[in-house]
């Protein structure tokens, strides 16, 4: 057979004895890959005569795209909320971490923090691809600080603020720059937020309703004017009411610009949300959920005192709290962790789990057409699970960055 050399001289990587996630099915068919890409393998017989260079066996594995967490504050001991001298080295350690987890890319989240610290970490992120050193970076997540006093959760109050005259500018001075921004959460009843939310949309930012008070008319005009995304579902933000559903109301809302989608982060971690939320939420809007961590410092250390931004938190079992009360504050949960639990509370299927935490996010971030699924030209980000959805293998471009047995396990 001719070579397939004519086209590129990268190696051809065939995955065999597998079942691949092909939107919306697992299907049993080889994945096959080049320069970190998904190939398509008709192309590669019918117009390069080309073949594989490797074969690898999956040993009938489940190959999903990786996991995107768009909203993760930190963990192993790292708080992105915190400006220190050793910043970098702190996200580079936790992009390494989460690859076991299944994350292939995320969001490094801000919580509400004074402006000196936005304008020291925020230059301090940069996008970037992943690979062996790590998750790639999509991004900064800022959640806050232009969000309600009644429901600002584990955000400080002192740090709180609001749109003034200056609206935009008031923003643009409090981060300093929008440069590595992909989130802003924000609460859309304050005064001027429309111009704000418009002025982000434009500028490709992605606005996400949270930690509001907001009833569903100021809602639904939030994201008439571009919000497309609702910060935790159900966590800080007002409880449904059957004659004013709030927030939570978007779900099923008849006022959402043709051609949109509303997404919502949901923390399926089993303490921030009932189960049977869990399954309201998924069975009213199931296309639009989208799996987070809200993960803090804490995350992989031993229960104990840890910190979040401004605050001092405490971690019980799952349960994270602010030092000395009952308000919860992030989790402790992991990526792989929040699918397994979602599947198991909702009795979805296996393809609508892993597409919560992969195709949504991907989608919500406009990015599906090279992240979050395994389409011909995709990025060959992908993990390889075993059928209880545990992460065995996470490959991103091609390339295996974590293993399993690498632990000896």
């Amino acid at each position: 057979m001719p070579s397939n050399k004519s086209v590129s001289d990268a190696p051809i990587v065939q995955f065999t004895n597998c079942r691949i996630l092909r939107s919306p099915r697992l299907q049993r068919e080889d994945l096959w890959v080049r320069e970190g890409k998904i190939l398509n393998p008709e192309k590669l017989f019918f117009d390069e005569k080309g073949s594989a260079d490797i074969q690898l066996d999956c040993k009938d594995s489940i190959i999903a795209p990786g996991f995107i967490d768009v909203q993760i504050n930190g963990g192993f001991g790292v708080d992105f909320s915190l400006a220190t001298d050793d910043f970098r080295s702190g996200i580079d350690l936790v992009s390494q971490k989460i690859l076991s987890h299944g994350v292939t890319s995320f969001c490094p989240t801000l919580v509400t923090s004074p402006p000196s610290v936005y304008h020291q970490v925020l230059p301090q992120i940069s996008i970037r691809n992943g690979g062996a050193h790590g998750a790639g970076i999509l991004g900064a997540h800022l959640e806050g600080p232009f969000i309600s006093k009644e429901k600002k959760g584990a955000h400080p109050e002192h740090c709180l603020r609001t749109f003034e005259a200056g609206a935009f500018q008031d923003l643009l001075a409090t981060y300093g720059s929008l440069d590595c921004v992909r989130i802003v959460t924000l609460a859309p009843e304050m005064k001027r937020s429309s111009e704000v939310i418009r002025e982000l949309t434009k500028r490709g930012i992605c606005v996400s309703l949270g930690h509001s008070v907001a009833n569903l008319s100021q809602a639904e005009e939030a994201v008439q004017h571009g919000a497309t995304f609702i910060t935790h579902l159900f966590n800080a933000m007002l409880p449904f009411h059957h004659r004013d559903p709030g927030i939570v109301g978007l779900l099923t809302s008849d006022k959402i610009p043709a051609g949109r989608r509303v997404f919502y982060g949901m923390i399926s971690d089993g303490i921030h949300t009932n189960p049977a939320a869990l399954r309201i939420a998924h069975r009213a809007h199931p296309k639009g959920l989208v799996l987070v961590t809200d993960a803090i410092a804490g995350m992989g250390l031993a229960p104990g005192r840890h910190t979040l931004g401004q605050q001092v938190v405490e971690i019980d079992g799952l349960n994270t709290y602010i030092a000395g009360t009952k308000t919860l504050s992030g989790s402790v949960a992991t990526m792989d962790t929040c699918v397994r639990h979602f599947q198991e509370a909702t009795g979805c299927s296996v393809e609508t789990a892993l597409e919560a935490a992969s195709l949504h996010p991907a989608q919500l971030l406009g990015i599906e057409h090279k992240k979050g699924t395994l389409n011909y030209d995709s990025d060959a980000d992908f993990l390889m699970l075993n059928d209880g959805l545990y992460v065995q293998a996470t490959y991103i471009a091609g390339e295996e960055v974590w293993r399993q047995d690498a632990l000896g396990m």
